[in-house]
């Protein structure tokens, strides 16, 4: 039996991560080894590792590495402190393969470890672009330290490939998050509302902001812009889902946190989430509405218009249904103006999400496999240079 070792350090990433969890642990030849960091183990981030318990997963191992702080050098500590944590852990650990998810600084500290201790990584959601955000450097790093692709798009597998990976190890399988659209079972409104203490109706939206990590002092001022035209459409009731623990996260969530107190008849603030209420949301919602990679990826499956401001996610395939505009109030009124007209919310009714493909989660367990089992996995891998 092979044992597979997942890392998962933020409640959006283990939502994505639960159907290749769900697939190895009813695999006869393969043993699930799950390990929690970062944001899971956190108070501030609601502690969501005891939601993977909830679902009925048994966690192998919890690595602390958040430091209470989000400064870059608070988040530059946190690395370090997670390479320690994993070197200590993999040790123990005696992993056949580890499965990484993204561009979260988490995966980052995990892929040095595994790389180091020549662990072959399998990387979800290579090849990506999101110009604005730290993020992008750590994505293509993983990607150079992993020896198994599988990337959501052809475009993105051609990328990984211009990075020097062989096309014999680079997978396009589509997004696994798209796959679990068609899977979960939703909620009706009425248990979502029950769940979160807020009523919806036709006119209301998502709203998720993460700071720009690659911009100096922005985010105070562009949340700030989404939040005034939000106000100056009175109609719009608001669910708000808060930032990740990146740089300035706390800026974006105690604005919210205010603003929510402030306009409690129409706007809800919750700190996560998870992915059957996130998903349940998502149905129910008119517009989803800031910088985040589920906007593009997950929500056009829902048929919903999308904004999308600034370069937090510049580069990344889009949907038709994503509407992508400038940080100014300005560029915000336009986007949301558009969006609510007839023509635009039936265009994204009909529109075709680029990153859906089946069985993209039985496709993964089935490479890895076929990798594991024959005795594939050579780590000495060459530079592939296209001709």
């Amino acid at each position: 039996m092979k044992r597979i070792g997942i890392m998962t350090g933020t409640r959006a990433e283990y939502g994505l991560l639960k159907p290749l969890m769900q697939e190895i642990n009813k695999d006869n030849d393969l043993e699930l080894y799950l390990i929690v960091s970062g944001m899971h183990l956190s108070p501030e981030f609601g502690m969501t590792y005891k939601e993977i318990e909830e679902d009925g997963f048994q966690i192998n191992a919890k690595v602390e590495m958040l430091l209470s702080s989000d400064s870059p050098v608070g988040i530059s500590k946190s690395i370090g402190l997670g390479i320690i944590g994993f070197a200590d852990e993999f040790q123990r650990a005696d992993l056949d393969m580890l499965i990484l998810l993204g561009d979260r600084y988490e995966a980052l500290s995990a892929a040095i470890c595994a790389m180091v201790m020549r662990i072959p990584i399998a990387h979800l959601h290579g090849g990506e672009l999101t110009e604005g955000a730290i993020d992008e450097g750590i994505r293509h790093s993983i990607t150079k330290m992993s020896y198994l692709h599988f990337t959501s798009t052809e475009e993105y597998r051609r990328r990984v490939i211009q990075l020097g990976e062989n096309p014999e190890r680079v997978f396009c399988v589509g997004a696994i998050g798209v796959e679990n659209i068609k899977k979960i079972n939703l909620m009706t409104k009425e248990e979502l509302e029950r769940s979160i203490h807020f009523e919806i109706d036709e006119n209301t939206v998502i709203v998720t902001y993460h700071p720009v990590t690659l911009e100096n002092n922005t985010v105070e001022e562009q949340f700030l812009n989404l939040l005034e035209v939000l106000d100056r459409n009175p109609k719009i009731r608001m669910i708000f889902t808060k930032a990740n623990a990146d740089t300035n996260g706390r800026i974006v969530n105690e604005l919210i946190d205010k603003y929510a107190a402030q306009n409690s008849e129409r706007a809800c603030a919750i700190m996560s989430l998870g992915q059957k209420r996130y998903l349940s949301a998502l149905k129910y919602c008119r517009i989803v509405i800031g910088n985040s990679s589920s906007g593009i990826i997950e929500a056009p499956s829902f048929g919903k218009p999308i904004i999308n401001i600034g370069d937090r996610q510049k580069g990344r395939i889009c949907a038709d249904s994503v509407i992508n505009c400038g940080y100014t109030q300005q560029e915000i009124q336009r986007a949301m103006e558009t969006a609510l007209t007839e023509e635009f919310e039936n265009k994204a009714r009909n529109c075709r999400n680029p990153y859906e493909k089946e069985n993209t989660a039985a496709n993964i367990i089935s490479v890895i496999k076929d990798y594991l089992l024959n005795d594939k996995i050579k780590l000495k891998k060459g530079f592939y240079d296209i001709k």
